[in-house]
């Protein structure tokens, strides 16, 4: 019960870093196109960035999903195997005592399972960041972007873009031939239909 109770109380602080993880992601993806996202965005998009990213890549998700996992199960054999000499020379390059008890070898391992959990992310994220802006600016530059939209402004022209990325106040496209980064307000668009290529 206690066990639940702590991770109760680090659910807080694992979303706050969740969310400087996506400030952070947003940030370094959109300084290598030249726009400053956290001039645009909103508390609210802020706070659902982290889940925002997550909801629109399924793989990211299972990517989070698998580690997690991964490090728990690579815990429990370590801890079920601790008196074999492999797992105590990994066990003792991190000073823990391997004659301890499952529970004391349990709990003296979360410390470490969580730093190795936060830097996965934080890799991942920045990975991310760095990843997808490197290749929206290369495409930008030679004009290799695929339109996946068609945006009807006020004019009532319609105009095949691409979309960056949408955030609840505005719109971050580049229009077909054109080399600049575009920021919309919701209100001046009128419709936007996807572009289905088959």
């Amino acid at each position: 019960m206690k066990y639940l109770e702590k991770i109760q109380g680090l659910l807080p602080l694992g979303y706050l870093y969740l969310i400087i993880l996506g400030l952070l992601k947003e940030s370094i993806l959109f300084y290598q196109l030249g726009v400053n996202i956290l001039k645009y965005s909103s508390i609210t998009d802020i706070l659902i960035s982290p889940i925002a990213d997550m909801a629109s890549s399924p793989i990211l998700i299972i990517v989070i999903i698998s580690v997690v996992l991964f490090f728990f199960l690579f815990q429990v054999i370590l801890i079920r195997n601790r008196d074999k000499n492999w797992s105590k020379k990994l066990l003792g390059s991190y000073r823990i005592n391997t004659e301890s008890d499952k529970k004391e070898l349990r709990k003296t391992m979360i410390p470490i399972f969580t730093i190795l959990v936060a830097i996965e992310l934080l890799a991942l994220f920045v990975g991310l960041g760095i990843g997808q802006g490197s290749i929206i600016k290369k495409r930008i530059d030679t004009q290799t972007l695929k339109y996946n939209y068609t945006l009807t402004s006020e004019s009532g022209e319609p105009t095949d873009i691409y979309m960056i990325d949408i955030n609840s106040t505005y719109y971050f496209y580049v229009t077909k031939g054109d080399k600049n980064i575009r920021i919309a307000p919701v209100g001046k668009i009128n419709t936007l239909e996807v572009i289905n290529k088959k």
